[in-house]
């Protein structure tokens, strides 16, 4: 969470690198707050959540349990641990989401192994007409790429606009006292924050196994993690470009770490889109 620590506090002068810091922020922010819903607009298209690891989601929420223990023990700001709270119950969301079609699923095969359901049904010599398959014209691939387009441009615009806005304010306000006080390292917000990057880089792991298992990505949105990705981009700029001195960088390591490795992970989960299609 301390990726976008500068997110809230613009510079007065200038687009310097505190400036883009800042900016960079916002964005992260802003794709992170919509990362989850590209995920749950298509498990409820499809009203079903086959195709999504469930292990993936419940690593993912262990690791957002511990990022929100990390974020309130390392003492970041107050805006920042709010958004690490929403992350959680975004994917808490999701979670239930997936339990909820998973367990009505099951119990739509087993009332169809029920002795009560005669075995013949699933004879088609037994239907006066075959019944023919539902025909789904596809959407062009032109258009898909335009509203992906479209959607990665208005969050970004929405980020920068965020930035904008906040530098408004603190330009109107009273001017704020630098804060040049030497970051303090709080060993157990460091430790919990080196437990979320664990959790949130074995999160893919379960995913990447079942893409690979099934031959498919489809049942995941090809949105989700690319807002991911967007968010852990956006997240290490903000980190180095307001800061690159040894206490800082250590301080945010864990964070770091954990935004980098699933930007690696997140790159093979689109090969895989290439290589099996959506």
């Amino acid at each position: 969470m301390d990726a976008v620590y500068t997110a809230v506090q613009p510079p007065i002068h200038g687009l310097d690198s505190s400036a883009l810091s800042g900016i960079m922020g916002c964005i992260s922010i802003a794709c992170w707050i919509i990362v989850f819903t590209p995920q749950i607009y298509e498990n409820f298209k499809r009203q079903s959540s086959e195709g999504l690891s469930l292990s993936f989601v419940v690593i993912w929420l262990i690791g957002d349990i511990f990022n929100v223990l990390g974020a309130i023990l390392q003492k970041i700001i107050p805006t920042m641990i709010i958004l690490a709270i929403y992350y959680t119950l975004a994917d808490i969301l999701l979670l239930l989401q997936c339990l909820v079609y998973t367990h009505r699923n099951k119990m739509v095969d087993l009332k169809h192994l029920s002795p009560a359901t005669p075995l013949l049904e699933a004879d088609p010599s037994h239907d006066a007409e075959p019944r023919p398959a539902p025909v789904t014209e596809p959407v062009p691939r032109a258009k898909v790429i335009f509203y992906r387009l479209l959607m990665v441009a208005t969050v970004i615009a929405a980020g920068i606009l965020g930035y904008v806005f906040s530098s408004n304010n603190h330009k109107d306000g009273k001017p704020e006292k630098p804060h040049d006080d030497p970051l303090e390292m709080n060993m157990l917000g460091q430790f919990f924050g080196w437990l979320c990057a664990a959790f949130y880089l074995g999160s893919r792991v379960p995913q990447i196994v079942l893409n690979y298992e099934r031959k498919s990505c489809e049942g995941i949105s090809f949105m989700f993690f690319l807002f991911a990705c967007l968010g852990n981009l956006t997240a290490v700029a903000s980190i180095l470009l307001k800061d690159t001195s040894r206490q800082y960088l250590i301080i945010n390591a864990s964070w770091l770490l954990g935004a980098i490795g699933t930007l690696f992970l997140d790159f093979v989960i689109f090969c895989q889109f290439w290589i099996y299609g959506e």
